[in-house]
This record gives structure tokens, sequence and C-alpha cells, in this order.
């Protein structure tokens, strides 16, 4: 489920969050899934719980989980974000649309472009 990355420049904590935001976003970990428990996915990862304790913390500071009290973390709904994200998305490829009509890149070669780099983006994935 989660892979770190020894060799990346980011905290240990900073790619779980990113990881786990992946598989939620990815709806790969639904809504109100109890995500694994702080003592059980350090083992899992070799890693000091205090370090999953803050991955957790900032997964739920920014939306993506809730935790209830003595009884874990679980998925938090997200449509809303996703709702946002996908029009901040949208609004910045209106943006590169707009730069590119005004160095006068022509519609096939932007369309081009824009497949090229999101076959890119899921060989990455």
């Amino acid at each position: 489920m989660i892979v770190l990355d020894y060799k990346d420049r980011r905290p240990i904590y900073e790619q779980i969050v990113e990881r786990f935001q992946e598989l939620i976003l990815a709806k790969v970990l639904e809504c109100g899934e109890k995500l694994p428990s702080v003592r059980n996915l350090a083992m899992e990862l070799s890693i000091n719980p205090n370090t999953i304790q803050r991955a957790y913390m900032e997964l739920e500071r920014q939306g993506f989980i809730y935790s209830i009290k003595g009884k874990g973390s679980f998925v938090a709904d997200i449509q809303d974000m996703i709702d946002i994200r996908r029009r901040e998305w949208e609004e910045h490829m209106e943006k590169l649309a707009q730069e590119a009509v005004h160095m006068g890149l022509d519609r096939k070669k932007f369309m081009e472009l824009a497949e090229i780099l999101y076959k890119k983006a899921e060989e990455r994935k």
C-alpha cells in the first residue's frame, strides 16, 4: 500500500501523506474506510510511530481523514475537495490554453502536447 523512497529528499511523513492522498483521491481507499493503526503501519514500514502520527495529523488537517478517539482514523468524504480541485484544474487549463493561443500555438499542436503529457502522467502513476 505505502512504499517509501529513501532517496527522496522529502521527509518520510510527507511521502506517507502524499501516498494516502493518492489512494484516497483514486478511491482505492473509500469514504469511511478505516486506516491501519499508527502502530501497525509503523511496524509494517519499519519506521517510528511518531512519523505515522505526524502524517495522520497532516492528513486530518487537510480534510482527507478524521479520527475517532479509541476507534482509529478513517477516510473522510472528500467529494467537495475533489470538486474544488477539479474547478481549479479547469481554470489552470483555461489559462494554459489562452497562453497557447497568444503564443500562436495551433490547436492541434496544443492537443498533441496535452496527449503526450497525459500519457507520461499515466505511466508514472
